[in-house]
């Protein structure tokens, strides 16, 4: 693979944007994209763009739409074979446990990520998914490619997370003073509208 000498950097702006766009949605900022390295013989080619696509869980209601689940999806269908042998996918976060299996099931070749993700990264940094000897595929892995830059994203998402959730319950704990409020009120109109009539039937007799 001749991918020692490409401009990671490159694709790797190509799936940050991508991420900017799982922000804007509310989503989790990962992006990803899949490039074609080599051509049907093995033969290295000029790289060829195959896929690209953001995380959408809270969008589709679907756990498993991940970044690197939709491009695997999109490149399998652009070249009408589940096998993606000869291909570099670029995401923003280091993948997921089940991103890292469909990688492999999918025989790609090289995965490089930005960020890592020491809690449930399957690149190395808390499973070794990718290049298990273990299995029947490994897949090189290329971490830290503006590592920075994917950083902040998920800073940026988790806090307005924070702001969100504050603001949350604050509103929520005003809405309750609220209805603590109506009814207090609600239950003196009550007792006042029961007493008026006790009153009067007092006053007939």
């Amino acid at each position: 693979m001749p991918t020692d000498f490409w401009d990671h950097e490159f694709f790797m702006k190509m799936a940050i944007r991508q991420a900017r766009l799982a922000l804007a949605d509310g989503e989790v900022p990962a992006g990803a994209v899949i490039v074609r390295a080599t051509d049907a013989a093995g033969r290295a080619i000029r790289p060829i763009l195959i896929a690209q696509a953001r995380n959408q869980v809270e969008r589709l209601k679907d756990p498993t739409a991940h970044a690197e689940m939709i491009a695997i999806t999109q490149a399998s269908g652009a070249g009408g074979d589940w096998r993606l042998a000869g291909t570099v996918l670029y995401a923003t976060k280091e993948p997921c446990p089940m991103c890292a299996g469909a990688i492999m099931l999918a025989r790609i070749h090289t995965v490089v990520f930005g960020a890592a993700d020491p809690q449930r990264g399957g690149a190395g940094s808390a499973f070794n998914i990718l290049d298990n000897p273990a299995l029947n595929h490994r897949c090189r892995p290329i971490g830290g490619v503006m590592e920075e830059e994917c950083q902040a994203l998920l800073r940026e998402f988790f806090a307005s997370c924070r702001t969100r959730g504050i603001r949350i319950l604050r509103q929520s704990a005003q809405d309750s003073g609220e209805r603590s409020r109506t009814n207090s009120t609600a239950g003196r109109m009550s007792i006042r509208t029961c007493n008026g009539p006790i009153r009067m039937l007092r006053l007939k007799g």
